[in-house]
């Protein structure tokens, strides 16, 4: 297996949920960015994008964006500059039900895709890229970043949209987030099933 890096951003605002630190929040007994960094343990190097909290996972890099709850751009700006990997996944905290047979398939597909091919991202099943749940050639990433300027407050579909993407369907339904309440309750109901 062709090495990699993953960089979760956990610095959002959570303004669905009120503003709670959302990868605290739990499903299961555990924290949702505890079961995010738990399907990264064949990363190489695991950068979170954030305030360092308490986490079940030892070996895991903090960085923060650059200003602090910059969005999603300044926050895969930061965590590049942490890694070393060819491949580096962007992975979201909130992701209950995200597996390392997943995160090992992502990998894989862009590992094993020609070099045209910048990106792997999964799709939900409602036919959504999901830019967070998705493998990225570092060099592609770094050379949008270069263009894009001061990547403060800019949409993630700036960094990713204009890459050569293999799509993959979701078929376990591993892109499922927590972005409300709802989606929480929903999430401990089909973890609990």
């Amino acid at each position: 297996m062709t090495p990699y890096d993953v960089i979760v951003p956990a610095g959002g605002a959570a303004r669905r949920l009120g503003g709670v630190d959302k990868p605290a929040l739990t499903v299961g007994e555990r924290s949702l960015l505890d079961r995010v960094l738990a399907a990264c343990a064949g990363a190489r190097t695991t950068v979170v994008v954030g305030p360092a909290r308490p986490t079940a996972t030892a070996d895991v890099r903090w960085t923060r964006e650059n200003p602090p709850g910059g969005g999603p751009v300044a926050a895969v700006a930061a965590g590049l500059a942490a890694t070393t990997a060819e491949i580096v996944l962007l992975l979201a905290a909130d992701l209950p039900f995200l597996d390392e047979r997943t995160v090992r398939r992502l990998a894989g597909a862009l590992a094993a895709a020609d070099r045209e091919t910048e990106a792997v991202v999964l799709v939900d099943a409602g036919g959504r890229d999901q830019p967070l749940a998705a493998a990225y050639r570092a060099a592609a990433l770094r050379g949008v970043l270069a263009s894009l300027g001061d990547p403060a407050g800019l949409p993630l579909r700036r960094l990713t949209g204009g890459l050569r993407t293999l799509r993959l369907a979701d078929t376990d339904g591993v892109t499922y987030d927590c972005d409300t309440w709802e989606d929480l309750e929903q999430a401990r109901d089909r973890d609990r099933g």
